[in-house]
């Protein structure tokens, strides 16, 4: 089991910027690709980023490419999402997960197994 908790997220004005963090227990971090979600209003949860278990991959969507950056430090057992250039479409509540799929990075929502409550972003214009 590992358990998940997002925070970072809040209140800001387009173009501006915020940083998501996400702490695990239980288990070896390490032995995880770490991913970040996002499910906007009315919307279904997509995909955002993914990180290989030591940081060497990293795979984006294509709509954030450019402005959000993930990284993970596995000593603090904490993955990150950098998120800059913020836009009213990014406005969201963000989950990290966990996968188990060795070190494969994927989009797909059924390759993490652990997921977080979420924590909401919201972009104003």
């Amino acid at each position: 089991q590992v358990q998940l908790v997002e925070s970072g997220g809040g209140l800001v004005q387009a173009g501006g910027s915020l940083r998501l963090a996400c702490a695990a227990s239980g288990r070896t971090f390490s032995g995880y690709v770490m991913g970040w979600f996002r499910q906007g209003p009315g919307k279904e949860r997509e995909f955002v980023a993914a990180i290989s278990r030591y940081g060497r991959s990293t795979l984006y969507e294509d709509s954030v490419k450019g402005r959000f950056t993930i990284s993970r430090d596995n000593a603090k057992n904490t993955v990150y999402l950098q998120m800059n250039s913020l836009k009213p479409e990014d406005t969201a509540v963000y989950y990290c997960a966990a996968g188990v799929n060795g070190d494969t990075l994927s989009a797909q929502r059924g390759a993490y197994e652990y997921w977080g409550q979420g924590t909401q972003v919201t972009v104003s214009v």
